[in-house]
């Protein structure tokens, strides 16, 4: 019997692998930037955490999660995580953050669990990179953890995309809102989706962040959610507006944005790839006051954002940004006798030790068909000993790229070869600084 992996799951072998450490280094290396310790997180959480955190009206609770009974007595309801601001939050709470320090800047990289269709981009095992900010009720809070999902796009090479931005306000406004927006879709209920009309009982926002076209042109006239904010909530979102344009970032006010998470206050924001068709959310996010006391903690202004990792990477293949593939190795050590493939073995091993990326030959194959693979491994060096060169402890070193060859002290081999790898440039530099060099027009839509 054969298996296979199950819809909506995927493999990533290690080609393709290449490019998600690129990615994650880039991560790591702007987190480091701004300040953001990496937290990791459980897969496994109560499902109460989800239902209470993100809302039993949203899809992911209603229709999307991996839960089941685990075997304790009384069963107790556990969620593969949909998503990891609710367990984020629960870990703030769990070891008391907000005792130890005004301000809490975490991040994570990781697989979520959803069972949605698959599609491009999107599968039932995903995985996302997202940061959390809590502690700061203030728009300089929201501005910077958007500054750093843009930060990200240039350190990606990612450049067809447009930054959407909207204030959803606070409960009591959403509220009032809410009543409007509904009487408005009553009206036109014929017109809507199956999907829509649904939302209507549970989620009317959602109904605005429907990609269907009869959704579209039946909320082309809604009411708008800005005409219902109150003053607070009104210079929060000019102030963050001003510290964007401030900082160079390009955005544009959305009226129908909204977050599809219960737990979202005010600014809410979109990270929209330009080449990724239907599903062209990269990441987005924005403020949560309310999900730290909605779990039992003290109320805790909290800020954050997550990106989807396989739309990061679409998005890079798009814009031309995947770097090109790293040699394998260094250096291709290549044995002709017994007594020299066991030199070769043991000299692979100090290479490796010396840091170097060092392969020899396991399946005793002839010297030409190691050339071969030698090359198929894009190493830069091959190092060559058969018997009379383990007599004069001389190998031949030959440069794959510029095919010159020269005999080396067997004493004297590791540190030449360390000393001309590191003269050159290293495949797996980490990804280049960040260059901002924008300028911030600010549209309506």
């Amino acid at each position: 019997m054969s298996y296979q992996s199950l819809k909506g799951f995927r493999d990533i072998l290690p080609d393709e692998g290449a490019n998600w450490r690129r990615v994650e280094t880039a991560i790591h290396e702007l987190m480091r930037r701004y300040g953001y310790g990496e937290v990791r997180l459980p897969m496994l959480e109560a499902t109460a955490l989800f239902t209470r955190g993100v809302g039993e009206g949203t899809d992911i609770v209603g229709k999307e999660m991996y839960s089941f009974l685990d075997k304790s007595e009384p069963p107790e309801s556990l969620t593969l995580r949909p998503e990891l601001t609710a367990s984020a939050a629960r870990a703030f709470v769990e070891h008391s953050m907000a005792q130890n320090q005004p301000l809490t800047k975490w991040y994570y990289i990781g697989p979520m669990f959803r069972y949605e269709q698959p599609q491009a981009g999107r599968y039932r095992q995903f995985h996302q990179f997202g940061l959390e900010l809590y502690g700061s009720p203030h728009p300089e809070a929201d501005a910077e953890v958007i500054i750093a999902g843009a930060d990200l796009m240039s350190a990606l090479g990612i450049t067809n995309y447009r930054l959407r931005l909207n204030s959803i306000g606070m409960a009591e406004e959403r509220a009032a809102y809410r009543t409007a927006l509904l009487e408005y879709l009553e009206e036109r209920r014929a017109e809507l989706s199956p999907d829509s009309v649904r939302r209507m009982e549970s989620n009317p926002l959602r109904v605005l962040d429907s990609k269907r076209e009869e959704d579209i042109r039946a909320t082309a006239d809604a009411p708008r959610i800005a005409d219902y904010l109150q003053d607070e909530s009104r210079e929060h979102f000019a102030r963050v507006q001003e510290l964007l344009t401030a900082a160079g970032i390009p955005f544009t006010i959305d009226h129908r944005l909204v977050r599809g998470l219960d737990y979202y206050t005010r600014t809410a924001f979109e990270f929209q790839g330009l080449d990724l068709g239907a599903q062209d959310a990269l990441g987005g996010g924005g403020r949560y006051d309310m999900l730290i006391e909605q779990i039992g903690g003290k109320a805790t202004p909290a800020v954050g954002f997550s990106f989807g990792m396989e739309r990061l990477l679409i998005a890079m293949q798009s814009a031309g940004a995947l770097p090109p593939a790293a040699p394998e190795a260094d250096v291709y050590v290549i044995g002709l006798d017994d007594a020299s493939r066991r030199w070769a073995f043991e000299t692979t091993a100090q290479l490796r030790r010396a840091g170097l990326a060092a392969e020899c030959d396991t399946l005793r194959r002839s010297m030409k068909a190691q050339m071969r693979e030698a090359n198929r491994k894009g190493a830069r060096f091959a190092v060559i000993v058969g018997e009379s060169e383990l007599a004069s402890r001389h190998a031949q070193v030959k440069n794959l790229q510029t095919h010159d060859q020269h005999g080396i002290d067997f004493d004297a081999l590791i540190g030449e070869l360390k000393e001309q790898a590191d003269r050159s440039a290293s495949p797996h530099a980490p990804p280049p600084a960040l260059q901002p060099d924008r300028e911030a027009p600010i549209s309506e839509s």
